[in-house]
């Protein structure tokens, strides 16, 4: 099987721009360093198909939650870990990176269903002492850690 068959097919369209955009387009790709139109294109497109399918509740999906915070604020870190304990089948991870002047940086990975992970995003955003948060969803999974139905081995070998 040859690499060009291994490879997914792709569709080509035809798109029209006006020439400010075409140029504000041409300027993007050669600052951001894209290999083409297209590839900023797809960029673009897939960002903008990934903010649509917040729509569909039910949907299974995995992302980030990223929050900027004053770690000053009374009881606030306390709270945020307790929202991922109380989350704790969403919540797979998170990293925070103490930043100047008594400021975080917090990601965390999230997978579930689109609604229950923007209800969750909601509660970690509304925090008083929170700067700023987005949620970011992927159209995929995480393999899971255990399968479903069977306990997992704790075989573990003593020091």
């Amino acid at each position: 099987m040859s690499s060009r068959e291994t490879k997914e097919q792709v569709s080509r369209i035809s798109v029209s721009l006006p020439p400010g955009i075409l140029h504000e387009l041409d300027a993007m790709v050669a600052e951001k360093g894209y290999a083409s139109r297209s590839q900023a294109i797809q960029n673009i497109l897939h960002q903008e198909l990934m903010a649509s399918r917040k729509d569909c509740a039910e949907e299974l999906m995995a992302g980030v939650i990223i929050l900027f915070y004053n770690n000053a604020a009374t009881g606030l870190s306390q709270k945020l870990a307790e929202l991922q304990y109380e989350n704790l089948a969403e919540v797979i991870s998170s990293l925070h990176v103490n930043l100047v002047r008594r400021q975080t940086l917090e990601v965390l990975l999230v997978q579930g269903q689109v609604k229950k992970l923007q209800e969750i995003a909601d509660q970690f955003m509304t925090q008083s002492g929170v700067i700023s948060g987005k949620l970011h969803l992927i159209a995929s999974l995480i393999p899971p850690v255990h399968e479903k139905g069977r306990p997992p081995k704790l075989d573990t070998v003593p020091c």
